[in-house]
């Protein structure tokens, strides 16, 4: 008996795996609320250069337009100011052109003015990541996801040796104290270092919130609970739009983005440990207790006091073994070097144009509130489409239509003027949803394309949310 068929005889989708996607789902929430967090906390506010003192205005009412340089569209210049105030300026018969007038112009030496509006508290305006500083807040995002990556590799590893509920327990903790001493940093440098360690537990919880539910969770269920894991992200986006229009200072939003790991960390404390990590670990005695104790939440009792240690190490016995490790089984023969390769290629490609598209709301110059629902609305249609795509035409006519169209909707938006803002949204909205479509059927042509065994290291390929990969069939393609 395979230890699949242990579970089904224990109640298979019971009670107790009904409770446990339901609490492993619950964070899944959030995720989007950090992956996206800084389309509102680094939102960058309508300013211009503080203007030069004036020796005779103790009222500060000399207009702007003597100390501050317009740009094309006849608006004050973020980066630049007059050296001198140009008072010839406020003639009714001069000219605000200022290559005409050649007026000598300097940076902004004493900082800047920031307009009231959406963004008027960010990191932006809180340590002036402008001008010759703005692609610091880029690098603070880039420091986060380089946090993911990390983590991806380093909890991987800790959770085959430390086990995945103690790993997630940790990292819900990491998460909720990261997430807390962002908001209270007082540097930008302590800011991004704790971007970069949230980034870290971030990749845990995604990993070990999969692991956990693949191994408590019967095969023919996989599918609906990857589905319900998915449109918690999903749902996580419009939460994230919800909490930022009521928190608009970007302290105060980062801390209540935060706040809910601590809940998180206090009830992953009752998450039962994988059994077949412990049998698997040397540690029968622990995953017979805990089998046991699923009987019962079941129903199943009877069931369970039927089983023993040495029913256990027998049911792992006829597990299908990996030598030298799931890892090396990826590139160990020409085939599963070329699957593999192909796999991380479709995730990397469909990663960085999601986020790209999604990390980017500001730019299509529309509401970023509405943006940020309508990019999050966008998922739940596309998702289903490419479940029907799947379906009908099969996975690599999906997968690539997906792509396809993903490309064809952001080279267009290459070639559309900025004044057209509504066509660019349009156009990035579909292609968000392309992507969307892409990750979903990148995630069950990986689980089927893998040996069940080792599908779920493969899966863990991906960042933009987590869902739990299907056991190995045959596909429609014949693969």
């Amino acid at each position: 008996m395979t230890f699949v068929e242990l579970l089904a005889r224990l109640g298979g989708m019971g009670r107790f795996q009904v409770t446990y996607v339901a609490a492993l789902a619950i964070p899944l929430l959030m995720l989007a609320s950090h992956n996206l967090l800084q389309n509102f906390t680094a939102g960058v506010p309508e300013h211009h250069c503080r203007p030069r003192p004036v020796a005779n205005d103790s009222a500060g009412d000399v207009p702007l337009l003597i100390s501050i340089p317009s740009d094309g569209h006849h608006r004050p210049q973020r980066c630049r100011r007059y050296v001198e105030p140009q008072w010839h300026l406020l003639e009714v018969n001069s000219t605000v052109n200022d290559t005409a007038n050649g007026a000598a112009t300097e940076p902004c030496h004493d900082g800047w003015t920031y307009h009231d509006g959406v963004f008027a508290h960010t990191i932006v305006t809180e340590w002036d990541l402008v001008c010759e500083s703005k692609t610091l807040r880029q690098v603070a995002q880039s420091i986060y996801m380089a946090g993911i990556l990390l983590g991806s590799g380093l909890f991987g590893i800790l959770s085959d040796k430390f086990g995945r509920r103690a790993l997630l327990t940790w990292c819900y903790l990491q998460l909720g104290v990261t997430g807390a001493g962002t908001a209270a940093a007082p540097t930008f440098i302590v800011y991004c270092l704790c971007r970069f360690l949230a980034g870290l537990a971030m990749a845990g919880v995604s990993l070990n919130s999969a692991s956990l539910c693949m191994e408590w969770i019967p095969t023919e269920a996989r599918a609906v609970v990857g589905t319900i894991n998915g449109y918690c992200y999903t749902l996580g986006q419009f939460v994230l739009a919800a909490v930022a229009f009521g928190l608009p200072h970007w302290r105060w939003l980062q801390l209540a983005v935060s706040l809910p790991f601590f809940l998180f960390f206090l009830y992953s404390w009752l998450f039962v440990e994988s059994a077949r990590w412990q049998v698997i670990s040397g540690r029968p005695d622990l995953a017979l207790k805990g089998l046991r104790k699923v009987a019962r939440i079941n129903g199943r009792k009877e069931e369970g006091d039927k089983l023993s240690e040495e029913a256990l190490r027998t049911s792992m016995c006829q597990e299908p073994p990996l030598p030298g490790g799931a890892l090396a089984a990826l590139v160990r023969t020409p085939g599963m070097r070329t699957v593999s390769c192909g796999v991380s290629f479709v995730w990397f490609s469909t990663s960085f144009a999601y986020y790209g598209l999604a990390m980017d709301l500001q730019g299509f110059g529309v509401d970023i509130y509405l943006s940020q629902l309508v990019f999050g609305a966008v998922d739940i249609p596309a998702k289903l489409a490419s479940v029907l795509a799947i379906s009908c035409v099969g996975r690599r006519v999906a997968q690539g239509g997906s792509l396809a169209l993903a490309g064809i909707c952001i080279l267009a938006n290459i070639i559309v003027p900025m004044e057209l803002q509504m066509l660019r949204m349009a156009f990035a909205v579909i292609g968000k949803g392309s992507l969307a479509a892409s990750f979903n059927c990148a995630y069950i042509f990986s689980g089927e394309l893998f040996p069940t065994v080792i599908s779920h290291r493969a899966g863990h390929l991906k960042d933009e949310e987590v869902t739990v990969p299907l056991s190995t069939t045959k596909t429609k393609d014949g693969v």
